[in-house]
């Protein structure tokens, strides 16, 4: 497929331009702008990024535009508050950014050979760390990231760095595995002294190997999750409004009458 600069180029390079310009001018006027520092945003960046993500798990593509728009004033505040201080400014984050895309796409600006998508990542993990001189191929993993998209990460690098299982079957074994471990921790000892401590260890070897093989099977285990989520919640909510509109109080219901509202919701969803 042949690069072509879009045709509303000048529009989007415009809209960018009037951006910068409004936050100018609220940072200049607007006593609430004006008081923000990089670390009073961090926390508002968070939330807004999820509510980003949430949109895209919902495909709602209306409110996903009011969300990137939301998340681009932040990273072009951050880059305010850096200008001022002297560090940089939005064509230093911009231009710099540009440049590592290029550095990282020999295939594409230079005369390195990947002919699929396997191959532009072990190029990409071995470019980023000699980019970075990390030691390791898992010192670019964010020690903050959440444990189970952390997971995700540490076993995509460790791939791209050659160590990964060779068949799906091979992960599913690991799996029972670390399944029977589990098992003989909690179940078969549960009062053990300081079996709890075990049977933790255990249970985040059984988790990481789950999301090993969601891996190999091609499933997101982060999305899979989150629709399970929202699906128990919309179940959960039926079966309150079906109690309440029956008159019933939830916690005075048996375990036996819940499950026949949830058994309706289920077959609703």
């Amino acid at each position: 497929m042949e690069y072509n600069t879009p045709a509303r180029r000048p529009q989007q390079l415009e809209a960018f331009g009037r951006l910068l310009d409004v936050l100018e001018r609220l940072r200049a006027e607007c006593p609430w702008d004006r008081k923000q520092t990089l670390e009073s945003l961090r926390h508002l960046t968070i939330e807004e990024t999820y509510e980003l993500s949430d949109a895209i798990i919902r495909h709602d593509l209306p409110d996903l535009k009011k969300e990137l728009g939301d998340v681009m004033l932040h990273l072009t505040f951050y880059a305010k508050i850096a200008s001022e201080q002297g560090a940089f400014d939005i064509a230093d984050v911009l231009n710099a950014q540009c440049e590592k895309l290029i550095f990282r796409h020999p295939h594409i600006y230079g005369d390195v050979q990947a002919d699929d998508e396997e191959a532009v990542k072990r190029n990409w993990e071995q470019l980023k760390l000699k980019e970075k001189g990390n030691s390791s191929v898992l010192g670019g993993v964010p020690s903050s990231l959440p444990a189970l998209v952390k997971a995700m990460r540490i076993q995509e690098k460790a791939k791209g760095a050659g160590f990964d299982w060779e068949r799906p079957e091979q992960v599913w074994q690991k799996v029972q595995e670390e399944l029977g471990e589990f098992q003989a921790e909690f179940v078969t000892h549960p009062a053990a002294e300081g079996n709890s401590d075990r049977a933790a260890a255990e249970f985040g070897d059984l988790l990481f190997s789950l999301i090993n093989f969601a891996r190999h099977a091609g499933i997101n285990p982060e999305e899979a999750l989150e629709r399970t989520n929202r699906k128990f919640i919309q179940r959960f909510q039926y079966l309150e409004n079906q109690a309440t509109q029956e008159g019933y109080a939830l916690h005075d219901l048996t375990l036996a009458q819940m499950d026949v509202y949830w058994n309706q919701a289920k077959k609703l969803s």
